[in-house]
């Protein structure tokens, strides 16, 4: 699980011009409830950017370039990467891809409030947050059929419960912001990938993008 440590503002002109027609969703659920088959689909479906913050710490650090140097040494001493180094990764991504569509998913972001209120003030305010509700007993047995074969080292019941733990404590505050301004859609997600895609569809083809 990937986790932030705060700093200043990493755009100190304010939001960046080039993104101001830019349509974000934040996509919000525990380990193991779906996001990211759900995001495949929606990117199939409706041609929407697909963005995750881990994903992009990894692809900078892969990169070789000066700042993923610098993003590595961060992690390989067990530090936090800053929220200013995420939201100016995802701000540089999003500028990449403003040209091809202005419809961006942002998966598994924000994992507690204060990064949904930054990326919103200093990026863009979200469109709506599409939330994946699942049982920690789904999500756990989801996790636990995933370790069989994906050979991640955090898919073992003692860690899932520590990430569960973790996502429930930082994740409620974001929810009920959101919830306070109409703007979360509560997908259950236990059900079949099909049954699940249908409410995301319907809430998606909803508005106008």
């Amino acid at each position: 699980m990937d986790t932030y440590s705060h700093g200043g503002i990493p755009n100190k002109s304010g939001r960046d011009p080039v993104l101001k027609d830019a349509k974000v969703l934040f996509i919000v659920g525990g380990p193991g409830s779906g996001k990211g088959t759900q995001c495949a689909k929606i990117v199939e479906k409706f041609g929407f950017c697909h963005l995750s913050s881990g994903d992009l710490l990894r692809e900078e650090v892969a990169s070789g370039s000066e700042r993923g140097a610098k993003l590595k040494d961060v992690m390989a001493r067990g530090e936090l990467v800053s929220m200013d180094d995420v939201l100016q990764l995802m701000c540089d991504a999003m500028k990449k891809k403003i040209s091809e569509t202005k419809c961006f998913l942002i998966d598994g972001y924000p994992r507690e409030l204060e990064q949904g209120t930054r990326f919103e003030k200093e990026i863009v305010p979200c469109v709506g947050v599409l939330y994946f509700d699942v049982s920690d007993e789904t999500m756990t047995s989801r996790l636990l059929k995933r370790g069989e074969t994906s050979g991640r080292v955090d898919d073992n019941e003692e860690t899932i419960k520590k990430r569960l733990q973790t996502f429930h404590n930082q994740t409620k505050p974001v929810i009920d912001y959101y919830s306070q301004q109409d703007k979360v859609c509560k997908i259950p997600a236990e059900g079949s990938e099909k049954d699940i895609f249908a409410e995301v569809e319907k809430y998606v083809s909803s508005h106008k993008w």
